[in-house]
């Protein structure tokens, strides 16, 4: 095979063809489709989003898992010599005021080395298997209270919206208290979090500005009195030796946290309802046995995850796809391109709920390697509790409009409404 170079030039005129715009109304409308055909097209093509430079994007499955484990890519574009950083010019199209930027830029998902290394081990203490395997009881309390509550409100056989009444309420509820958000104050961050992931510049700097100020006020509020709960144990790691921990850290950590985690989470669990429903025959046999879950979920995350990983960088010129990448230039790993991949799964494009998951996750969801989500055990855990339960609950609940209500955001199309009906309450 030829290596092709791309160069600066390249990368402006695209591999092949224009640039493709992640925002595009065509790539939105059929997700699965639209990206196919970006995967099929070529392994590497150049794209961009919401006016920063152009990036290469990586479809293919092995070629994405590259990327994403090779430590030769890194996170931070500071880190690699010549690094085109794409996070600037979204920032000010998003109209960020600068002494905000690093809130949203510079974070856990964005550093590398011993940095990313000293992070990781601080906020992995949240994330211990002790404490999932504790959340669980309350993943479980939270989603029966949810779903009573979904009851009462459609009990005159109306409407109910599964977007504002379980998908989101659950995951921010579920973060919130493991980071240490009170409870009177979880509200506001679910209405601010909804601005910050909605990417839309009015009311966004707005919010994360309060969002900043309130992270800080809790920091000293904990200070003063120790609680449970992550914002505690980072304090307390701020005091160890070799684990020192800056305030402007903690707070970006749980800024993180908190909106990253929920709103990915919300979203899966949102499409993967519409995707049981869209597959009645697949779904029944759930229903009916209550078993198969676990497989379930697997296959729901390969098919309704995230398109997109984080932005990599090469430190070097590296060989992908056939295609070399430039060193500092900035590489896009595309994950719905690479879990539905037909040249590592049978059936790529086709919903399999009895998909064999294997002893190892093979699906890219969560990343790979150093980056690999510290929240995937959570994660699966709420998507299979509330599945189960909302379908054990409401066997026979249905969508009472033809489609779902979307809104277009970076390179995806994102369920905002869900409105169903549920008859026959099983209680």
């Amino acid at each position: 095979m030829t290596e092709k170079v791309v160069t600066t030039d390249d990368l402006g005129s695209g591999t092949d063809a224009e640039p493709v715009d992640l925002l595009s109304k065509e790539l939105a409308a059929d997700l699965h489709a639209g990206y196919a055909r970006l995967r099929e097209r070529s392994p590497v093509l150049t794209a961009s989003v919401m006016g920063g430079p152009p990036m290469c994007l990586v479809t293919r499955y092995s070629d994405v898992r590259s990327v994403l484990v090779d430590p030769r890519f890194r996170s931070d574009p500071a880190s690699v010599p010549d690094g085109q950083d794409v996070r600037g010019a979204i920032m000010s199209t998003l109209n960020i005021p600068d002494d905000l930027v690093d809130y949203l830029a510079q974070n856990i998902l964005s550093t590398d080395g011993a940095d990313h290394t000293r992070l990781r081990r601080l906020v992995a203490r949240g994330f211990t298997a002790r404490r999932v395997a504790r959340l669980r009881s309350r993943i479980e309390e939270i989603t029966a209270r949810l779903l009573d509550e979904l009851a009462a409100t459609g009990a005159d056989g109306g409407p109910v919206d599964l977007v504002e009444g379980l998908c989101y309420p659950l995951p921010i509820t579920v973060i919130c208290e493991l980071v240490g958000i009170p409870v009177e104050d979880r509200p506001g961050w679910q209405q601010r979090g909804r601005t910050l992931s909605s990417m839309n510049p009015d009311g966004l700097s707005t919010a994360l500005r309060e969002v900043v100020e309130h992270v800080h006020e809790l920091i000293a509020r904990r200070r003063a009195a120790p609680a449970d709960d992550m914002i505690t144990e980072l304090i307390q790691a701020q005091e160890d030796d070799g684990d020192r921990l800056s305030d402007r850290e903690m707070v970006t950590m749980v800024i993180a946290l908190v909106i990253a985690g929920h709103d990915t989470t919300a979203q899966l669990l949102a499409s993967s309802v519409q995707a049981l429903l869209e597959h009645p025959g697949q779904l029944a046999p759930l229903i009916e046995h209550s078993g198969g879950w676990t497989e379930a979920v697997q296959e729901l995350m390969r098919m309704r995850g995230p398109v997109f990983g984080q932005v990599r960088y090469p430190t070097t010129d590296v060989e992908v796809g056939g295609t070399v990448l430039r060193a500092g230039k900035p590489v896009m790993p595309g994950l719905l391109c690479a879990n539905t991949d037909p040249r590592e799964f049978d059936r790529a494009d086709e919903l399999d709920l009895r998909r064999e998951i294997g002893p190892v996750e093979r699906h890219l969801t969560f990343g790979k390697g150093a980056h690999y989500c510290l929240g995937a055990p959570l994660v699966t855990d709420e998507l299979e509790i509330a599945l189960r339960a909302l379908f054990t609950r409401f066997p026979r609940l249905s969508l009472a409009e033809p489609g779902v209500e979307r809104e277009m955001r970076p390179g995806s199309s994102r369920i905002v409404g869900l409105s169903v009906h549920l008859p026959e309450v099983k209680r």
